[in-house]
């Protein structure tokens, strides 16, 4: 093996992925299956690395498999509108809205517990009459 083709450990070295991840990425077609050498190792060049480094920082913003699919795509075709890149972004971006309304409505209800707090017994505990109450 050259200097030019990296094991899979060392791929997942190289963009901190970890080894059953890169895997299950070629399973499911998001990285291309790698070549094998003669004793029937995998190796990557490094436009899989570049891939890899691709789909970690898309699954980092929260993209899905089939949205990464999608911009992967075009990352192959760059002559093709990006409307679709755009589009997948907004709906990135709704989703990670929802998410931080979500978030802030957990913080206000979790410092109300903390503020609430209990000096007793954990039977007059208003941290869990709070869980307690919710269901």
């Amino acid at each position: 093996m050259t200097d030019m083709f990296l094991s899979i450990g060392k791929l997942a070295g190289r963009t901190d992925v970890k080894v059953p991840t890169i895997r299950f990425y070629e399973q499911i077609g998001l990285l291309p299956a790698a070549s094998r050498t003669a004793s029937d190792r995998r190796v990557y060049d490094e436009a899989a690395v570049r891939r890899l480094a691709f789909i970690k920082r898309a699954r980092q913003l929260g993209f899905p498999i089939e949205a990464i699919r999608v911009l992967l795509e075009l990352t192959v075709h760059p002559d093709r509108a990006c409307e679709d890149a755009n589009i997948l972004a907004r709906e990135q971006l709704s989703v990670v809205e929802a998410k931080i309304v979500q978030l802030e409505a957990l913080r206000t209800e979790l410092r109300r517990m903390v503020d609430i707090g209990c000096q007793g017994p954990a039977g007059d505990c208003r941290v869990i009459e709070t869980l307690s109450a919710g269901t």
